[in-house]
């Protein structure tokens, strides 16, 4: 993706976001220079947990058609959850645009409320997994839809529409995309590890490779290694 994009697609989201009546953190807004003073300085979480903005075509260079945006807004640590106290959760907000697929994948670690805040129908393909975890597509799978447990066959496309939810385990494979029009996506998940915990089934890349054809308006995620280490 061209850094000319993702910086459009930052002012578009951040639009849209705020449309909800839901308003970023103030450390999102942070120029790079910025944010590496505030690292530096007293917001050394920002790097260690992976706070920040994400957007990712999957390195496929199909953004309209396999793509995501995400903004990490709280997250606890591996150590934490290793202990079993302390900060043993995470929040996202994403967006998921018309038609635009998230692919296929599931987590090792990672249960997850996934929740319509706003906008179109967000639709999820749901499948089980085999003993070893793998994707079965003979399996269903059982998850509870705010409250309300569901055991769906393999292959159901479960419609959620602004306010609903649905708990995903690890384990249960999904993926998802917009319909009827772009969605605002709430994500309320145990510890978020972006790296390790995104296991997909087809072989594919989580993050997107950067073209720097203009200077960066924000910093990704993806960014802070080469940025703010």
């Amino acid at each position: 993706m061209k850094r000319s994009l993702v910086n459009e697609i930052l002012a578009e989201s951040d639009a849209f976001i705020r449309s909800f009546g839901y308003v970023m953190p103030p450390f999102a807004y942070h120029s790079p220079e910025a944010l590496k003073a505030a690292v530096e300085s007293d917001s050394p979480s920002i790097l260690a947990n992976r706070l920040g903005w994400d957007i990712t075509d999957y390195g496929q260079g199909k953004f309209e058609e396999l793509g995501l945006f995400l903004f990490t807004v709280r997250n606890g640590s591996a150590e934490d959850l290793s202990k079993g106290r302390g900060m043993l959760y995470a929040e996202k907000i994403m967006i998921s645009r018309k038609d635009q697929l998230s692919p296929m994948h599931t987590h090792v670690i990672k249960a997850e409320d996934i929740i319509n805040r706003g906008g179109g129908t967000l639709v999820i393909e749901l499948f089980g997994s085999d003993t070893a975890g793998n994707f079965d597509e003979s399996k269903g799978v059982e998850v509870l839809t705010d409250g309300r447990l569901r055991k769906l066959a393999p292959g159901t496309r479960l419609g959620l529409a602004p306010g609903e939810s649905v708990t995903l385990m690890p384990g249960d494979w999904h993926a998802f995309w917009g319909e009827g029009g772009d969605v605002l996506i709430g994500e309320v998940s145990t510890v978020n590890d972006d790296l390790t915990d995104n296991i997909f089934r087809e072989p594919i890349g989580r993050f997107a490779e950067i073209e720097e054809d203009v200077a960066p308006k924000h910093l990704l995620v993806s960014d802070y290694e080469k940025w703010l280490s």
